[in-house]
């Protein structure tokens, strides 16, 4: 998951399938069987960071955003096309560079007022569009080398139009899947500025908000959130799709023991489990007796890779470099890269710790996406002497204890951290590498930290060596913009300094990292599909000779659901419960 997560059937599918979905407690201990008859439940591993979407950065909060609040159009999660949502229609005009969106008859707001095309300008124009409030949409929608932004005319209360500055491939899924804001509640909030001169807008909707005040389109509407313990959504009763949702009520636990949720799921408490290779085996043998089904949907979309901090700036405040000039030193080595690929061995990653249910990852784009490249891609299956072999090329050398030291005798070490508390899967990664690393004279300090604490180090201090984080993925390259433009707020190995401060000095932006950044644009200005792949084909390649992310491994998309719920469409792309409003429970 690159850039924020969008209100569409599509992105809470990636949600259910690739979240982890973890424990239950049904509402502390009140809740018996009996009181699940019209709901599902379901878990997430921490509590949001926001209820604002535009300035949502992790996974938990647009998942639980996702219920919320609706787009103009939707995914298909079998077929990846794009369907009506908000908008009912859509005309692209023949030279590309219009379009117009007609929405739907007396849409509303889930406090009953209307949704017209004042609310989608204003999302647009004063939300994601203002330089004064961050947001990861706005890389996602800058088009070409000037990021300029499309016009937009309302024409009438239901038709809007688009005018683009140039061709731009991926605006109808980038458009179209950007949840739609109220402008009766929040346009105040835009208008109005704090001490420092900062719209107030950005301490809007915080997790101290009182959920009936958040206020949006979507099949479901926040009723309950009780901090560090669980979110309830009931059917909102203004959706535009009456009688959908089917489902009453949408129980989210928050529960941070992936164990406790393998529990929790055996002893019947929870309805949908994101399975664990290690968990298969046991689950299978369970399927029939406990009535559910295992999904086995192939490679998933989502995606493991560890990353060094490349960025060779200082803090303008304290003029402290983010990162040791020793190892920056090592860490912008691209030989020191590859060495690390050699030596990390991925496909006993694929045998003990996914259990054979998963296979090594060899790009930057998802398996399943039409532009990921099957065949020219640079890899490095485990080689321990050819990463020796690189060290050696780049100066480093053993010392007495066989240990790594670099041409001035620094030992090569490192600090490599992950967010193992919430995900323990990664701290297993994470040890893996530790030995591997070992095994090559180069000592690791790994060490498991709080995920937001992971969060600020990567957008804020910038004081990291080495990381192992994960993104949900998606079909579509464009969506990754913000993580490959050099400017994007996603730049994570190399970040540079958020809109409204100055550059960072002694930031370097490498020319393969540049070309890297460029080749994204082309491939969203280019609207033929066979160069589009050409150009994506470069973009992988490049990223695998250079590594600034060292891909690991792929699981397969994997869910249990409880038989009781009817109407599963399965997807690698988009998890068992995309089609969420079109599901239906049956008396178990």
């Amino acid at each position: 998951m690159i850039q924020p997560k969008t209100r569409n059937r599509w992105q809470v599918g990636i949600f259910w399938l690739l979240i982890s979905l973890t424990a239950l407690l049904l509402m502390g201990c009140n809740v018996g069987q009996g009181l699940r008859s019209d709901r599902i439940v379901s878990a997430i591993l921490s509590d949001p960071r926001t209820f604002n979407p535009i300035l949502v950065t992790d996974a938990t909060s647009s998942s639980v955003l996702g219920l919320v609040f609706n787009s103009l159009l939707t995914v298909n999660g079998l077929t990846a096309e794009l369907e009506p949502d908000l908008a009912e229609k859509w005309q692209v005009s023949d030279d590309g560079l219009e379009v117009v969106f007609t929405l739907r008859e007396k849409l509303k707001w889930s406090d009953g007022q209307p949704l017209t095309t004042d609310d989608v300008l204003f999302t647009f124009q004063d939300l994601i569009f203002n330089p004064d409030i961050p947001s990861s949409s706005r890389d996602v929608l800058s088009i070409g080398t000037a990021k300029q932004f499309p016009k937009i005319q309302k024409l009438d209360s239901r038709r809007i139009r688009f005018i683009l500055p140039e061709p731009f491939a991926p605006f109808l899924r980038s458009v179209g899947g950007t949840q739609i804001l109220p402008k009766h509640i929040l346009e105040a909030s835009v208008r109005q500025k704090d001490a420092t001169g900062k719209p107030k807008f950005l301490e809007t909707w915080t997790l101290k908000t009182p959920v009936q005040q958040i206020i949006g389109s979507g099949s479901y509407q926040m009723t309950e959130y009780v901090p560090s313990q669980r979110f309830i959504f009931s059917r909102n009763p203004n959706y535009w799709d009456q009688p959908k949702p089917f489902i009453e009520k949408i129980v989210y636990q928050i529960v941070e023991s992936a164990d406790n949720s393998l529990l929790r799921f055996r002893s019947g408490d929870l309805d949908v489990y994101g399975v664990r290779g290690e968990d298969f085996q046991l689950l299978k043998r369970e399927e029939k007796r406990d009535k559910f089904t295992i999904y086995n949907g192939g490679p998933a979309t989502g995606q493991t890779f560890v990353m060094f901090n490349l960025n060779q700036g200082r803090d303008p405040k304290t003029g402290k470099p983010f990162v040791n000039p020793v190892r920056s030193k090592w860490f912008n080595d691209v030989n020191f890269r590859r060495a690390i690929a050699y030596a990390i061995d991925r496909q006993r990653m694929v045998t003990n710790l996914y259990r054979g249910l998963g296979e090594t990852q060899n790009s930057p784009i998802s398996v399943p996406s039409p532009y990921f490249l099957k065949e020219g891609l640079p890899v490095y299956d485990y080689n321990p002497d050819k990463a020796k072999e690189l060290l050696l090329k780049s100066g480093f050398r053993y010392n007495s204890s066989n240990r790594l030291e670099d041409a001035q005798g620094n030992l090569v070490r490192f600090t490599l951290l992950t967010n193992s508390g919430s995900n323990p899967l990664r701290g297993q990664i994470g040890a893996q590498i530790k030995s591997d690393l070992d095994k090559i004279g180069i000592t690791v300090d790994f060490t498991g930290i709080d995920f937001n604490i992971l969060i600020d180090k990567l957008d804020n201090s910038k004081d990291w060596e080495a990381i192992i984080l994960g993104f949900t993925g998606g079909i579509e390259p464009h969506g990754s913009i913000n993580l490959w433009s050099v400017d994007g707020n996603l730049h994570m190995f190399n970040k540079g300094a958020d809109p409204e401060q100055p550059p960072i000095p002694g930031r370097v932006i490498a020319d393969w990292e540049q070309r890297i950044s460029d080749l994204m644009i082309q491939g969203a200005r280019e609207t033929k599909e066979e160069r589009r792949k050409a150009i994506y084909a470069q973009m992988q390649i490049l990223v695998q000779e250079q590594l600034p992310l060292i891909h690991l491994v792929t699981p397969l998309s994997l869910s249990a659901v409880r038989d009781r719920i009817q109407g599963i469409k399965f997807s690698p792309i988009a998890g068992a419960l995309w089609n969420l409003e079109e599901l239906k429970l049956t008396s178990e």
